[in-house]
């Protein structure tokens, strides 16, 4: 999904989504501030309420254990379940991916424990192919 599927984005939104988009890997919110200092961002408030907007429509996500953010690269994402990143610890590159059978085993689980799962995010941490042969 592209920014431009929502037409209804701020300046600033439009703003700190591009600059995720265009990065290689997951951005800080202190590096985004950086990355847009010269759009006029001063403050990380600014950036902050724009990742919340974004990451409420389904464009942006948080990784939680790097405290970091991305842009979605995975297609119709909220239709899914789940949705799993593999974060490389040494060469900091995300690949985003769904797994239904995953989701319906952990659909099972919540189910059975009485459990009310609104929202399923699994970060996987170690190293990519490229970083694995090098």
């Amino acid at each position: 999904m592209s920014a431009h599927a929502h037409p209804d984005l701020t300046r600033n939104q439009t703003l700190v989504f591009g600059a995720l988009a265009g990065s290689v890997g997951p951005l800080s919110a202190y590096s985004i501030l950086d990355r847009l200092r010269g759009q006029g961002f001063r403050a990380p408030l600014q950036v902050y309420r724009a990742l919340d907007k974004l990451i409420e429509l389904g464009l942006v996500h948080r990784l939680e254990s790097i405290n970091a953010f991305v842009a979605c690269r995975q297609p119709e994402c909220e239709t899914h379940g789940s949705i799993a990143f593999a974060i490389c610890d040494r060469c900091g590159s995300v690949s985003e991916f769904a797994d239904d059978g995953v989701t319906r085993r952990l659909e099972g689980w919540a189910k059975a424990e009485g459990f009310d799962l609104n929202k399923t995010t699994i970060e996987l941490r170690g190293r990519c192919r490229a970083c694995r042969v090098a």
